[in-house]
């Protein structure tokens, strides 16, 4: 029998904060352990309600911003918080309701770019001026939104936005970033956070753009393999599918594929209509004469005239460079005579050439690198003012270059690193799965044509339709057009829908 004295003690250590009856030396490790992950980590899940009309439909929402905590598998050390932010509609059912994972690429892009570009309920304001890093950083509602027929949640991989690595371990880092290491750690992500939020019923589809294309379609191989979670779409954004296509000097077909989107540039095309005949040329004539070689005076010379009329260059250009133009030849070049050079990400799109007389010259992107600035702080006042998760000081990594110098693409490395290999299997094997694949006409570093050949070589799979190309006006991230906006919402929603 325990005596009233004791009762006493114990009661008095109990109030008076003393733990040594309160838990067992094990537990008050554990507890001890927890505390130090948290203090180190990134804050808990914040939840806040909204509401908004997008054209005219008046939707209740809640959004989340908060991290997923990655292990070790073996020891149960934290390795990173990965950072996301998702929007939910509260007025329908949720197991009924699709949702859809959002990635970015770069790799080291975090997802802001299409999560504040055009996706999620809010935006970045771009205003009708040109493109600025100066900017203010004012987000407002986006009638475009993603939201009317689809869950939203954007995640940051590591190395970017909010997510924060919480060992310093070099070989944990190497491994996340990597291809088969990120599709593997964001697999562990999805299905933790389906789980935690009970949606492991709900359709579930994939958004990536560039890199973020690549992503997805490893990312849905890993999530059916190793995490026993299947995917019914995936809307791939100028994805890269396969990097022989986009910047290997060995491939001719790469030549092939960028010719139209030159054109695109040098006409101002706005359908792809207006492509059709250097479409023609760059997968007849144009191949032909490439590969009969520069020894051949007549190719060399059909070369020169074709090229030239399709690209708006200046003929001895192109016969400097035997009708190959190069990237950086095209961008630079076209405009020269103005000091002018043109974007990469867009060809429409001009900024100023710093070194406007010399031979060569370097330039900070008219489109990419003036839209990393607002975009970041956008992100930063969305996640504190709207969102409310207290992330304190931390900077948002809208564009992380040392995780791209340091990407591991695999055996072969960047120059053989491709995607369609997996696509095609998926798509054998799931004939329920449906992609969508959409492209600016003006965009130089994944052309749409690059990636209309290499879908042209898939087999049907029992429809053609189950693999979509589609154009818009505007460059690589063309939803920061309004029309291209609209056209890749209404898009996006055919395949999400079913229709």
């Amino acid at each position: 029998m325990i005596s009233k004295a004791w009762i006493a003690l114990a009661l008095a250590l109990c109030l008076s904060g003393s733990s040594s009856l309160a838990a067992p030396p094990a537990a008050q490790k554990k507890e001890s352990e927890e505390a130090a992950d948290q203090s180190q980590g990134l804050p808990t899940e914040v939840t806040t309600t909204h509401s908004m009309s997008i054209r005219g439909e008046k939707l209740a929402f809640l959004s989340r911003a908060g991290a997923v905590r990655l292990r070790d598998a073996q020891s149960g050390a934290p390795r990173v918080d990965v950072a996301f932010v998702s929007y939910e509609r509260s007025d329908v059912d949720a197991l009924a309701r699709p949702i859809a994972f959002v990635f970015n690429g770069g790799p080291g892009a975090a997802s802001a770019w299409l999560g504040l570009g055009g996706v999620s309920p809010w935006r970045l304001s771009l205003g009708a001026g040109p493109l600025s890093p100066s900017a203010p950083p004012v987000v407002v509602d986006n009638a475009e939104s993603w939201l009317p027929f689809v869950d939203l949640v954007f995640i940051d991989p590591p190395g970017t936005g909010y997510s924060k690595f919480l060992t310093d371990n070099e070989e944990t880092r190497k491994h996340f970033f990597s291809a088969q290491g990120d599709a593997e750690a964001l697999a562990v992500v999805v299905r933790k956070w389906l789980a935690t939020h009970r949606r492991i019923a709900s359709p579930k589809f994939l958004v990536g753009e560039s890199y973020g294309g690549f992503r997805a379609v490893e990312l849905a191989h890993a999530l059916r393999e190793r995490e026993s979670i299947g995917v019914e779409g995936l809307v791939l954004i100028s994805p890269a599918l396969d990097f022989a296509w986009l910047d290997s000097p060995r491939n001719l077909l790469s030549l092939a594929g960028r010719l139209p989107s030159y054109a695109a540039v040098a006409r101002d095309a706005k359908q792809r209509a207006e492509l059709a005949d250097v479409e023609a040329y760059a997968s007849g004539e144009f191949l032909v004469d490439l590969l009969k070689g520069p020894r051949d005076k007549d190719a060399l010379e059909r070369l020169d005239a074709n090229v030239t009329r399709f690209t708006g260059l200046e003929s001895r250009i192109v016969t400097e460079e035997g009708g190959r133009v190069a990237l950086k030849t095209f961008l630079r070049d076209r405009l020269r005579a103005s000091h002018r050079v043109s974007s990469a990400y867009d060809g429409a799109v001009t900024g100023f050439d710093p070194r406007p007389f010399s031979r060569e010259s370097n330039w900070a992107d008219p489109v990419l690198d003036a839209l990393a600035a607002p975009l970041g702080a956008a992100m930063t006042r969305l996640t504190i003012e709207k969102l409310q998760w207290p992330i304190g000081d931390a900077r948002y990594e809208i564009l992380n270059h040392k995780v791209a110098h340091d990407w591991d693409f695999g055996r072969g490395g960047r120059a053989n690193a491709e995607a369609v290999s997996t696509l095609r299997d998926e798509l054998a094997l799931d004939a329920r799965l449906k992609v969508l694949v959409a492209h600016g006409l003006a965009d130089l570093v994944t052309p749409y044509y690059a990636s209309k050949l290499l879908i042209d070589q898939l087999p049907a799979f029992g429809e053609t339709t189950r693999v979509r190309l589609v154009t818009v006006p505007g460059g690589h991230m063309s939803y920061i057009r309004d029309d291209s906006r609209r056209l890749l919402r209404d898009e996006a929603r055919k395949t999400i829908e079913g229709k």
